[in-house]
């Protein structure tokens, strides 16, 4: 089983912020892919501009250093996960930890050089960066290919941990995405931040409009959380 990484504090806290005032994290009213209103949403998407993406990286690579994770190179699964993966490796070979960097095509290449897999080869203990884990159906893709390709899969870094329970052929089931890749799948997930540290930020934010949002995280918590 994997080790849980020690999350949440004030990096957490600054990227809750950060994800606010780029507009992409929002309340209101949000359908899932499961179906479920959601009083709030993240859409990693809107990180669309340089100095976001920059920004974005810089949280990513604080917690993993802040993590102590050990990996030999980094996976963006596409598509959202391309763009992730290939500023994080930016940012780390900026701090002095240059790593190789691979992603995947969803469909093959019949020219050039082929296949769904671009970039390095891949080897060894491999992190695959993306934005959240919903149904983990990306992340198990990701595996294979990783696995298939003669490397290890080892870890998912990821921007936030929403804590609700996953559904499976159309039904809720007791765990989320990230737990069950942490239980059964046996790699480390490490998120900059999570649903708990949401509710910690608006818990501060009581007396002005973002706190108003709170009591209806916390009932979406209550009846869609995993525990």
């Amino acid at each position: 089983m994997a080790e849980k990484i020690e999350e949440g504090g004030a990096l957490a806290q600054a990227f809750v912020q950060f994800a606010l005032e780029s507009g992409v994290l929002r309340f209101g009213q949000f359908k899932t892919k499961a179906g479920r209103i959601s009083p709030y949403f993240f859409n990693a998407g809107l990180f669309d501009d340089g100095a976001k993406l920059a920004r974005l990286a810089e949280f990513y690579a604080d917690r993993l250093i802040a993590s102590g994770l050990e990996f030999d190179m980094i996976f963006g699964p596409a598509y959202k996960g391309i763009p992730l993966g290939a500023t994080v490796a930016a940012e780390l070979a900026r701090r002095g930890r240059n790593v190789p960097f691979a992603y995947n095509r969803k469909e093959a290449k019949d020219h050039g050089e082929g296949g769904t897999l671009v970039g390095a080869p891949l080897r060894g203990r491999v992190l695959i960066v993306d934005d959240v884990m919903s149904a983990g159906t990306a992340v198990r893709e990701s595996i294979a290919a990783i696995r298939t390709a003669g490397a290890t899969p080892h870890a998912v870094a990821i921007a936030l941990d929403r804590q609700e329970k996953a559904t499976e052929n159309g039904a809720d089931v007791d765990h989320s995405a990230v737990q069950y890749v942490r239980n059964q799948l046996g790699l480390a997930v490490i998120s900059i931040a999570t649903l708990d540290d949401l509710l910690q930020y608006l818990s501060g934010r009581a007396d002005d409009e973002l706190g108003a949002h709170r009591q209806n995280v916390l009932a979406y918590r209550a009846r869609y959380g995993a525990g």
